[in-house]
């Protein structure tokens, strides 16, 4: 990893490529918030009327969960400054987007757009990035959890995705909060405590076995999407001592309708070069980063993407190796001979097994 370079050594060779429009917020894109605030006020009240059979419930669970994702997604856009541009209506939008995960604007910029962002991939300082052995040989628990077989590592830190960006962002406001002022501090704890309180005290409203189909199992449902992106976002990527999008950041690829739910989430190599860049205009930037730097960009189907998290332990040995603690065997990551080929015949196979017998659940 000698040859590194930061992301504004990218982003100042690029930026002369594009076009002026791409570097203004485009706030037409809360239409599409608007769309899944419509949505998600009505599936809740069709929920708390109605007394529908639990198959139905949970299709509504699916709608909404998919809801929740898609405003944390455009919440994630608002807070870069890439919608609108005025501070307190960015915040107010962004609480708005995140109010169904929870997750407060003031936390989230803190949190991501300045750590993670500024760190990305840094053993110490990236507050997302996964642990070296040489750190987690300390720690008690999870040298008995990484005894375990790596299939049921897999099993169990999948189903997790269901809980983690809950947890995650719970974790960060306790690691963060005690960082600002008080009268920040005060800001933060109620931007955590209030939809907290709008979501309990929605179980009085429409009754308990009707809010876990209209919360509860939603909110599961949209922390798994939005952490099938997150976890591919880096964790095959090795970590860098310099912050650099193309070595440490992947794009997963995924059906353009999907792209178009999700405001191109999937370009997070480009979104690591250009943050303050609206999504829209990702593609683009994708054209032109495979034009220069072809050998340097990582770029797979989410698909392939799970599997290969699925395949390879979340240990780093010497910033670029997986390394699985109960056998030692070391796994390469991306631009490090991670086996790619190995990942897409298994990927294959997957999917021939699933149209063999349509009736198995992929």
């Amino acid at each position: 990893m000698d040859d590194l370079h930061s992301f504004s050594w990218y982003a100042a060779k690029l930026k002369k490529l594009l076009p002026p429009e791409a570097f203004k917020p485009v706030p037409t894109r809360l239409f599409g918030g608007l769309t899944y605030l419509i949505i998600t006020i009505t599936v809740i009240s069709l929920i708390g009327l109605n007394d529908f059979h639990p198959l139905v419930l949970l299709i509504f669970s699916i709608i909404l969960g998919s809801c929740f994702a898609g405003l944390g997604f455009l919440g994630h856009e608002i807070l870069h400054g890439t919608v609108v541009r005025k501070a307190w209506l960015r915040d107010l939008l962004g609480a708005m987007a995140f109010w169904p995960l929870n997750t407060g604007p003031t936390l989230w910029r803190k949190w991501h757009n300045l750590n993670h962002h500024v760190h990305t991939q840094h053993e110490e300082n990236d507050p997302d990035a996964w642990p070296t052995l040489e750190r987690i040989s300390k720690m008690r628990m999870f040298k008995w959890i990484y005894g375990l077989p790596l299939f049921i590592r897999s099993f169990f830190a999948f189903a997790s995705l269901t809980v983690q960006f809950s947890a995650h962002s719970l974790k960060m406001f306790f690691t963060y909060v005690k960082e600002f002022n008080r009268k920040k501090q005060r800001d933060i704890w109620m931007q955590m405590i209030l939809p907290w309180i709008s979501w309990l005290s929605l179980i009085f409203v429409i009754g308990f076995r009707n809010w876990l189909f209209a919360y509860l199992v939603p909110l599961l449902i949209a922390n798994f999407i939005v952490m099938a992106y997150i976890s591919t976002n880096h964790r095959l990527n090795p970590l860098t001592p310099v912050n650099d999008p193309l070595a440490n950041s992947l794009t997963v690829t995924v059906p353009k309708i999907v792209d178009i739910l999700h405001f191109n989430f999937s370009y997070h190599t480009e979104h690591h070069l250009f943050p303050g860049m609206n999504p829209k205009y990702y593609p683009i930037v994708k054209q032109h980063i495979k034009a220069m730097w072809p050998e340097r960009y990582h770029e797979m189907p989410m698909t392939e993407a799970l599997i290969a998290l699925w395949q390879t332990p979340r240990v780093y040995q010497m910033h670029t190796n997986l390394i699985d603690p109960k056998n030692r065997k070391t796994y390469g990551s991306l631009g490090n001979n991670l086996n790619l080929k190995s990942i897409s015949r298994n990927s294959e196979r997957l999917k021939k097994a699933v149209l063999k017998n349509p009736t198995r659940k992929g």
